[in-house]
């Protein structure tokens, strides 16, 4: 529970933090992060396609300066784009400026107001010199999909488990977790449309 829907503790470190959206709306919001790579991307987005919902994704500046086309695709579909700094680096082992510095290089590829820390932590002192900048998005729920130890049945049973209205919910644009995305994106879209909720953007 602690690792696949976060506390209310961390909406009060990060008082500003979007973990989810209103309550009151039968609506989700689905994010992808670490993209965008050819091995992976070009498959998600046809699946999105397929199923008529936009996404968001949050990218990794330096995949986006490796495969350009890739990234173009993404925007030409129409989903939104969220920051995910350049390389994909740790709040909590880097100096707070080397940090902001790593952001605002990601944001100078791709110009976005969102931001999603990579491992859904920052130091205080970054999240308060971001969050007058940046809208930064964590997550209502993480589906793990990038443990390969995870058989991908589970990872469909956390998005079943802990899909509430509003959820932002993580699924991951990467090598690492393609095995449990390919089996459970389809199943958990359609799950979701069974279950009646709306595909938002954030």
């Amino acid at each position: 529970m602690l690792l696949e829907q976060p506390t209310s503790i961390l909406s009060k470190i990060y008082p500003k933090g979007i973990f989810r959206k209103n309550p009151d709306e039968h609506a989700v919001y689905l994010t992808f992060d670490d993209g965008p790579i050819p091995e992976v991307t070009p498959w998600l987005l046809d699946i999105l396609d397929q199923y008529g919902v936009k996404a968001t994704f949050f990218v990794v500046g330096d995949n986006v300066r490796k495969h350009p086309d890739v990234y173009r695709m993404v925007v030409e579909r129409g989903h939104q784009i969220g920051n995910h700094t350049f390389n994909h680096v740790r709040g909590m082992r880097m100096r707070n400026h080397d940090y902001i510095d790593n952001v605002k290089k990601c944001d100078s590829l791709i110009s976005t107001r969102l931001f999603r820390p990579p491992h859904g932590v920052l130091r205080r002192w970054t999240y308060r010199y971001m969050k007058d900048d940046f809208d930064i998005i964590f997550y209502d729920v993480i589906t793990r999909d990038y443990n390969e130890k995870l058989k991908p049945e589970k990872v469909l049973e956390i998005v079943k488990k802990y899909t509430r209205n509003g959820s932002v919910i993580v699924f991951h644009d990467s090598l690492r977790s393609q095995k449990n995305l390919r089996w459970v994106l389809p199943k958990a879209i359609e799950w979701l449309k069974e279950q009646g909720y709306e595909f938002k953007q954030l």
